[in-house]
């Protein structure tokens, strides 16, 4: 199996019929650049990601998240490592540790409806951030998913990193 390497929750619309593949933008690094096109390409293949190549644990899933821009209006794609609870999908908004959220996490407090493509799947969701007991169990489950997630808590200081459950709508 193929797979394309990318760094976790790093940051609306459905593709138009007449486009396969949905413009990336600028401004992100080549690797992501090519996960997202790889995933466009070939869902199955770029749905998977070895995390091993970061600290974590062999193969993961991923997801393409599609967030409105807060300041341009754009729609910004982004993949993220995810894991399915009930019929949502959980994100982690870690950046990797920094002492600030990441970019579509602040588009998503501004336009909490987003979509996500999930292998061949696509849904429009809207975003909520799990609370108290709730986020403690969530988040347990996610650094077993992913354990760097710990460290970037530690990493991050303050900030409480969120923990974001995208339900489809």
């Amino acid at each position: 199996m193929e797979v394309c390497p990318i760094v976790p929750n790093l940051g609306l619309t459905q593709q138009k019929e007449s486009e396969n593949i949905m413009s990336t933008p600028s401004n992100l690094p080549d690797w992501i650049k090519s996960h997202i096109e790889l995933y466009q390409k070939d869902p199955e293949k770029g749905h998977h990601w070895d995390a091993s190549l970061a600290g974590g644990k062999g193969m993961l899933t991923t997801l393409l998240l599609t967030t409105k821009g807060r300041k341009s209006g754009d729609d910004r794609l982004l993949p993220l490592i995810y894991k399915k609870i009930g019929n949502a999908y959980v994100i982690i908004a870690s950046k990797g540790g920094f002492p600030s959220h990441p970019a579509w996490f602040l588009n998503l407090e501004a336009t909490p409806e987003a979509h996500i493509q999930v292998a061949h799947d696509h849904f429009d969701v809207r975003m909520r951030v799990a609370e108290g007991a709730e986020r403690n169990d969530i988040w347990a489950q996610m650094v077993e998913v992913y354990p760097p997630y710990a460290d970037y808590q530690v990493s991050a200081g303050d900030r409480v990193i969120p923990v974001v459950v995208l339900e489809p709508q």
